[in-house]
């Protein structure tokens, strides 16, 4: 059998909670993030190998609107 990756997991969760309420869900690509509370810092990068690479840009500017208090970067490079 084939192997399922944890983020196909996550999606998979996600799509049932939401599409029971009318929304269309599509993966548009993955990656990691790292969190450094105490430095108040957030990363972005690396890819899903099952998804591919998420636009970090468009995940980097919703963190910021969320944390204003982070410093928030982002890359390609990395897994």
């Amino acid at each position: 059998p084939a192997v399922r990756s944890p983020a196909a997991d996550i999606y998979d969760r996600a799509a049932a909670e939401l599409e029971p309420q009318g929304f269309d869900c599509e993966c548009l690509g993955g990656g990691r993030i790292s969190h450094q509370n105490q430095e108040k810092k957030i990363h972005v990068y690396g890819y899903s190998v099952g998804f591919g690479r998420a636009n970090h840009s468009v995940t980097t500017e919703k963190l910021k609107a969320k944390y204003p208090d982070y410093e928030i970067t982002w890359a390609d490079e990395g897994y």
